[in-house]
Protein backbone atom coordinates (compact mmCIF):
# COMPACT_ATOMS: atom_id res chain seq x y z
CA UNK A 1 0.00 0.00 0.00
CA UNK A 2 1.39 3.41 -0.97
CA UNK A 3 1.97 6.10 1.64
CA UNK A 4 -0.93 8.12 0.23
CA UNK A 5 -3.25 5.12 0.47
CA UNK A 6 -2.11 4.49 4.05
CA UNK A 7 -2.80 8.10 5.01
CA UNK A 8 -6.23 7.99 3.39
CA UNK A 9 -7.02 4.68 5.08
CA UNK A 10 -6.02 5.98 8.51
CA UNK A 11 -8.00 9.16 7.81
CA UNK A 12 -11.12 7.10 7.08
CA UNK A 13 -10.62 5.19 10.34
CA UNK A 14 -10.21 8.45 12.29
CA UNK A 15 -13.30 9.85 10.55
CA UNK A 16 -15.42 6.92 11.75
CA UNK A 17 -14.20 7.32 15.33
CA UNK A 18 -13.90 11.11 15.48
CA UNK A 19 -16.63 11.41 18.11
CA UNK A 20 -14.65 9.47 20.71
CA UNK A 21 -10.90 9.58 19.96
CA UNK A 22 -10.50 13.23 21.11
CA UNK A 23 -11.29 11.97 24.62
CA UNK A 24 -7.76 10.54 24.66
CA UNK A 25 -6.54 14.10 25.16
CA UNK A 26 -8.29 14.36 28.54
CA UNK A 27 -5.13 13.44 30.52
CA UNK A 28 -3.40 16.50 29.06
CA UNK A 29 -6.26 18.71 30.25
CA UNK A 30 -6.12 17.04 33.65
CA UNK A 31 -2.44 17.91 34.05
CA UNK A 32 -3.18 21.53 33.15
CA UNK A 33 -6.13 21.64 35.51
CA UNK A 34 -3.96 20.51 38.39
CA UNK A 35 -1.13 22.90 37.57
CA UNK A 36 -2.99 26.01 36.42
CA UNK A 37 -3.28 28.48 39.28
CA UNK A 38 -5.34 30.84 37.18
CA UNK A 39 -8.36 28.52 37.12
CA UNK A 40 -8.40 28.55 40.91
CA UNK A 41 -8.51 32.34 41.21
CA UNK A 42 -11.64 34.45 41.22
CA UNK A 43 -11.23 38.13 40.45
CA UNK A 44 -12.54 40.55 37.84
CA UNK A 45 -9.78 40.10 35.22
CA UNK A 46 -10.42 36.36 35.37
CA UNK A 47 -14.14 36.88 34.76
CA UNK A 48 -13.39 38.98 31.67
CA UNK A 49 -10.96 36.33 30.41
CA UNK A 50 -13.54 33.64 31.00
CA UNK A 51 -16.11 35.53 28.93
CA UNK A 52 -13.55 36.07 26.16
CA UNK A 53 -12.82 32.32 26.04
CA UNK A 54 -16.54 31.58 25.99
CA UNK A 55 -16.91 34.02 23.08
CA UNK A 56 -14.21 32.16 21.12
CA UNK A 57 -16.06 28.85 21.55
CA UNK A 58 -19.39 30.39 20.58
CA UNK A 59 -17.72 31.95 17.54
CA UNK A 60 -16.90 28.40 16.47
CA UNK A 61 -20.52 27.40 17.05
CA UNK A 62 -21.68 30.44 15.06
CA UNK A 63 -19.52 29.32 12.13
CA UNK A 64 -21.01 25.85 12.32
CA UNK A 65 -24.50 27.39 12.37
CA UNK A 66 -23.72 29.40 9.22
CA UNK A 67 -22.77 26.16 7.46
CA UNK A 68 -25.38 23.77 8.81
CA UNK A 69 -28.22 26.26 8.31
CA UNK A 70 -27.64 26.19 4.55
CA UNK A 71 -26.52 22.58 4.17
CA UNK A 72 -28.53 20.50 1.70
CA UNK A 73 -29.40 16.90 2.48
CA UNK A 74 -26.43 14.56 2.41
CA UNK A 75 -23.79 17.12 3.38
CA UNK A 76 -22.35 18.53 6.63
CA UNK A 77 -23.95 15.75 8.63
CA UNK A 78 -22.85 13.73 11.64
CA UNK A 79 -22.42 10.51 9.69
CA UNK A 80 -19.64 8.34 11.08
CA UNK A 81 -19.79 5.09 9.10
CA UNK A 82 -18.74 6.44 5.69
CA UNK A 83 -18.23 9.59 3.66
CA UNK A 84 -21.41 11.17 2.30
CA UNK A 85 -21.72 13.94 -0.28
CA UNK A 86 -24.66 14.10 -2.63
CA UNK A 87 -23.46 17.44 -3.98
CA UNK A 88 -20.20 19.39 -3.96
CA UNK A 89 -20.79 22.54 -1.92
CA UNK A 90 -18.63 25.42 -3.18
CA UNK A 91 -20.70 28.44 -2.12
CA UNK A 92 -21.26 30.25 1.17
CA UNK A 93 -18.48 29.57 3.68
CA UNK A 94 -17.19 26.83 1.38
CA UNK A 95 -16.22 29.50 -1.14
CA UNK A 96 -13.67 30.79 1.40
CA UNK A 97 -12.31 27.56 2.92
CA UNK A 98 -12.61 23.86 2.08
CA UNK A 99 -13.16 22.53 5.62
CA UNK A 100 -15.08 25.22 7.54
CA UNK A 101 -16.73 22.79 9.96
CA UNK A 102 -13.31 21.78 11.26
CA UNK A 103 -12.37 25.44 11.58
CA UNK A 104 -15.49 25.89 13.72
CA UNK A 105 -14.59 22.83 15.79
CA UNK A 106 -11.09 24.20 16.35
CA UNK A 107 -12.45 27.51 17.62
CA UNK A 108 -14.75 25.67 20.05
CA UNK A 109 -11.82 23.65 21.41
CA UNK A 110 -9.56 26.73 21.42
CA UNK A 111 -11.98 28.48 23.79
CA UNK A 112 -11.62 25.59 26.23
CA UNK A 113 -7.83 25.59 25.91
CA UNK A 114 -7.38 29.34 26.37
CA UNK A 115 -9.25 29.20 29.68
CA UNK A 116 -6.24 27.48 31.27
CA UNK A 117 -3.78 30.24 30.27
CA UNK A 118 -1.08 27.63 29.71
CA UNK A 119 0.86 28.57 26.57
CA UNK A 120 2.22 25.09 25.86
CA UNK A 121 -1.29 23.60 26.00
CA UNK A 122 -2.37 25.84 23.11
CA UNK A 123 0.69 24.75 21.12
CA UNK A 124 0.38 21.03 21.90
CA UNK A 125 -3.37 20.79 21.33
CA UNK A 126 -3.18 22.82 18.10
CA UNK A 127 -0.50 20.46 16.78
CA UNK A 128 -2.49 17.39 17.80
CA UNK A 129 -5.61 18.85 16.20
CA UNK A 130 -3.71 19.52 12.97
CA UNK A 131 -2.23 16.01 12.84
CA UNK A 132 -5.56 14.40 13.68
CA UNK A 133 -7.77 16.29 11.24
CA UNK A 134 -5.17 16.44 8.46
CA UNK A 135 -5.68 12.71 7.92
CA UNK A 136 -9.47 13.08 8.04
CA UNK A 137 -9.40 15.95 5.55
CA UNK A 138 -7.14 13.93 3.25
CA UNK A 139 -9.61 11.02 3.29
CA UNK A 140 -12.56 13.34 2.70
CA UNK A 141 -10.87 15.03 -0.23
CA UNK A 142 -9.94 11.67 -1.76
CA UNK A 143 -13.62 10.75 -1.64
CA UNK A 144 -14.69 14.08 -3.15
CA UNK A 145 -12.03 13.84 -5.88
CA UNK A 146 -13.26 10.41 -6.87
CA UNK A 147 -16.92 11.45 -6.81
CA UNK A 148 -16.78 14.89 -8.43
CA UNK A 149 -13.58 14.79 -10.45
CA UNK A 150 -12.68 17.99 -12.26
CA UNK A 151 -15.28 20.07 -10.38
CA UNK A 152 -13.52 19.23 -7.12
CA UNK A 153 -10.07 19.90 -8.58
CA UNK A 154 -11.08 23.38 -9.77
CA UNK A 155 -12.65 24.27 -6.41
CA UNK A 156 -9.69 22.88 -4.44
CA UNK A 157 -7.20 24.80 -6.57
CA UNK A 158 -8.92 28.10 -5.76
CA UNK A 159 -9.92 27.51 -2.12
CA UNK A 160 -7.64 27.19 0.96
CA UNK A 161 -7.78 24.02 3.07
CA UNK A 162 -8.16 25.44 6.58
CA UNK A 163 -7.28 29.14 6.89
CA UNK A 164 -10.10 31.09 5.17
CA UNK A 165 -9.30 33.60 2.48
CA UNK A 166 -10.73 37.11 2.80
CA UNK A 167 -12.20 37.47 -0.69
CA UNK A 168 -14.13 35.48 -3.25
CA UNK A 169 -17.38 35.04 -1.30
CA UNK A 170 -20.11 33.31 -3.32
CA UNK A 171 -23.62 33.45 -1.81
CA UNK A 172 -25.28 30.10 -1.18
CA UNK A 173 -28.43 29.36 -3.21
CA UNK A 174 -29.80 27.29 -0.31
CA UNK A 175 -32.06 29.29 2.07
CA UNK A 176 -31.02 29.42 5.73
CA UNK A 177 -33.06 27.20 8.07
CA UNK A 178 -33.11 27.69 11.83
CA UNK A 179 -35.04 24.45 12.19
CA UNK A 180 -32.13 22.56 10.63
CA UNK A 181 -29.72 24.32 12.98
CA UNK A 182 -31.81 23.46 16.04
CA UNK A 183 -32.07 19.86 14.87
CA UNK A 184 -28.33 19.39 14.42
CA UNK A 185 -26.43 21.77 16.69
CA UNK A 186 -28.04 21.41 20.13
CA UNK A 187 -25.31 18.97 21.14
CA UNK A 188 -22.51 21.45 20.38
CA UNK A 189 -24.43 24.21 22.15
CA UNK A 190 -24.79 22.26 25.38
CA UNK A 191 -21.24 20.87 25.11
CA UNK A 192 -19.80 24.40 25.28
CA UNK A 193 -21.90 25.35 28.30
CA UNK A 194 -21.23 22.05 30.06
CA UNK A 195 -17.46 22.12 29.55
CA UNK A 196 -17.07 25.70 30.80
CA UNK A 197 -19.22 24.92 33.83
CA UNK A 198 -17.26 21.75 34.58
CA UNK A 199 -13.84 23.40 34.18
CA UNK A 200 -14.82 26.19 36.56
CA UNK A 201 -16.23 23.76 39.11
CA UNK A 202 -13.22 21.44 38.94
CA UNK A 203 -10.81 24.34 39.32
CA UNK A 204 -12.60 25.50 42.45
CA UNK A 205 -12.78 21.97 43.84
CA UNK A 206 -9.03 21.60 43.42
CA UNK A 207 -8.64 24.91 45.25
CA UNK A 208 -11.09 23.59 47.86
CA UNK A 209 -13.47 26.47 47.18
CA UNK A 210 -16.44 24.83 45.38
CA UNK A 211 -18.91 27.20 47.05
CA UNK A 212 -17.26 30.16 45.30
CA UNK A 213 -18.76 29.15 41.94
CA UNK A 214 -20.92 31.98 40.62
CA UNK A 215 -24.63 31.15 40.85
CA UNK A 216 -25.00 32.52 37.34
CA UNK A 217 -23.24 29.44 36.02
CA UNK A 218 -25.88 27.19 37.56
CA UNK A 219 -28.57 29.27 35.86
CA UNK A 220 -26.77 29.03 32.52
CA UNK A 221 -26.26 25.28 32.91
CA UNK A 222 -29.90 24.62 33.79
CA UNK A 223 -31.17 26.86 30.97
CA UNK A 224 -28.78 25.19 28.52
CA UNK A 225 -29.89 21.74 29.60
CA UNK A 226 -33.56 22.63 29.21
CA UNK A 227 -32.93 23.94 25.70
CA UNK A 228 -30.94 20.79 24.91
CA UNK A 229 -33.66 18.50 26.30
CA UNK A 230 -36.48 20.29 24.44
CA UNK A 231 -34.66 20.28 21.08
CA UNK A 232 -33.60 16.66 21.47
CA UNK A 233 -37.16 15.65 22.31
CA UNK A 234 -38.54 17.58 19.32
CA UNK A 235 -36.01 15.90 17.04
CA UNK A 236 -36.60 12.37 18.34
CA UNK A 237 -40.36 12.47 18.92
CA UNK A 238 -41.78 14.92 16.36
CA UNK A 239 -41.19 16.28 12.87
CA UNK A 240 -41.39 19.94 13.87
CA UNK A 241 -37.68 20.44 13.14
CA UNK A 242 -37.73 18.47 9.91
CA UNK A 243 -37.13 20.47 6.75
CA UNK A 244 -37.76 18.82 3.40
CA UNK A 245 -34.59 18.36 1.40
CA UNK A 246 -32.30 18.88 4.43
Amino acid sequence: MSLRDQLESSGSWLFRHRSYLPLLALPIFAVCLLSSEYLKERHRPYEFWQLACLAVSFAGLALRIMIVGRAPKGTSGRNTKEQVANTLTTTGVYSLVRHPLYVGNYLIVLGFILLFQVWWLVLVMSCLYALYYERIMLAEEAFLRQRFGQSFEEWAAATPVFIPRLKGWKPSPVPFSWRTVMQREYNAFFLIIGVFFLLNLLGLCIAQKPRDLDNGWFVVLIAGFLIFAVLRSLKKRTRLLHVEGR
